[in-house]
């Protein structure tokens, strides 16, 4: 099974920075590029322990829908999102956040397989592990982006 190990620097608070990357609101404006929007479950807000989420987005040309669920949350250094049903085989999203000295290091850690035996195994090794490397990467920048400027405010209500 393959996983992703990303980690961002970001200068800014731990709570701005958690609380970023549990918005609804924030997830959709960085996830523009493929017209993610969250259709089911919590469509606005800060996700929590036990909510879901149902997203609906365009992937390699097809709409798709995934809803995930948040199974665990601890407050400003660990949640967990998993796939509960979508086009994934398995994903479980770990996102970790240590800070020090001002400047917070977020992690992400995903882990995921494709259905279809050998051939999604080769498709997550060709094509699937670096496409979702990148749509993180992204979104990661956006998380970073607003948390260093004022742009958080737009997003939550602080």
């Amino acid at each position: 099974m393959p996983t992703i190990y990303l980690e961002t620097i970001i200068k800014a608070d731990i709570k701005i920075c958690f609380d970023l990357s549990r918005s609804i609101d924030l997830h959709q404006i960085s996830t523009a590029k493929t017209k993610e929007r969250a259709i089911d479950g919590v469509t606005a807000g800060l996700v929590n322990t036990g909510d879901f989420v149902t997203w609906e987005a365009i992937h390699f040309g097809i709409k798709q829908q995934l809803s995930s669920k948040i199974s665990q949350v601890e407050p400003y250094i660990h949640f967990r999102d998993e796939q509960l049903k979508g086009a994934f085989k398995y994903f479980i999203h770990d996102h970790y956040f240590k800070e020090e000295n001002g400047v917070v290091t977020m992690i992400d850690n995903f882990e995921f397989s494709s259905p279809y035996g050998f051939i999604g195994k080769l498709f997550d090794k060709l094509i699937l592990t670096n496409y979702m490397k990148s749509f993180l990467i992204e979104r990661n920048q956006v998380i970073k982006e607003f948390a260093e400027t004022d742009k958080w405010k737009k997003v939550l209500d602080s």
